[in-house]
């Protein structure tokens, strides 16, 4: 059964564009034309994936994406505006999303990024990843060591299920940045280490050996 994509954005000709677009592929389309009505229709019937507009009439996209990560909801998250910045990017990834594509856009592109989120998050569900003393269930987004409970942002997520994928593994900084952030990303060249920091500090917070090991001039290796 093809996917159900809620696409929410205040201007008619970029809905229609979309919900032709997407149509065409044989995916079921919901609208939403402000931030409040996209919360609304996720309750009414839950999409596989949300195509979100930043500058929306009351609730902006930021909020949206926020609000639906507070409350435990994973679905992938597509932001699609017209703000092409940097920090803008950056911000729109650290409240939730999990790619940003700026307008105006090539509907081949996006096409291609909507099908890798959802393989990816089709992928991640049920499915619990162990190693050492490290858990991370990817149907709940719950990371355990030991018996300590270790609640994540979506990007310290997305690093620790990569580790946890390849424990043992050295990934270079190369592998780390574009399956994290994309190989169009343009922000702070020291993203990576900032995040692995936070990683590491709340898989070490009482005391426990490090996992997440620097290869200098490399990467890292998650291991004993």
């Amino acid at each position: 059964m093809k996917a159900h994509l809620l696409v929410v954005d205040d201007d008619p000709r970029i809905t229609d564009l979309v919900r032709r677009i997407f149509a065409y592929e044989g995916y079921s389309v919901a609208i939403a034309t402000s931030g409040h009505e996209a919360l609304d229709r996720t309750l009414e019937r839950p999409p596989d994936l949300i195509v979100l507009d930043i500058l929306l009439p009351g609730l902006d996209g930021l909020e949206v994406a926020r609000r639906l990560r507070e409350a435990g909801d994973n679905v992938p998250i597509l932001m699609l505006t017209a703000r092409d910045a940097v920090a803008n990017r950056v911000e729109g990834l650290t409240v939730g999303a999990d790619d940003y594509l700026v307008k105006p856009f090539a509907p081949e592109e996006l096409v291609a990024r909507v099908k890798a989120l959802l393989r990816r998050s089709q992928a991640e569900r049920h499915e619990v990843l162990r190693y050492a003393d490290v858990e991370l269930d990817t149907g709940t987004r719950l990371a355990h060591r030991g018996a300590r409970e270790i609640e994540l942002s979506p990007t310290e997520y997305e690093l620790l299920f990569l580790f946890l994928r390849r424990p043992r593994q050295v990934l270079t900084r190369e592998i780390i940045m574009d399956r994290i952030w994309g190989l169009d990303f343009e922000g702070s060249s020291n993203i990576l280490e900032v995040y692995v920091g936070y990683l590491r500090a709340k898989l070490e917070s009482e005391g426990e050996p490090r996992l997440i090991h620097t290869i200098r001039g490399v990467g890292y290796v998650f291991k004993e």
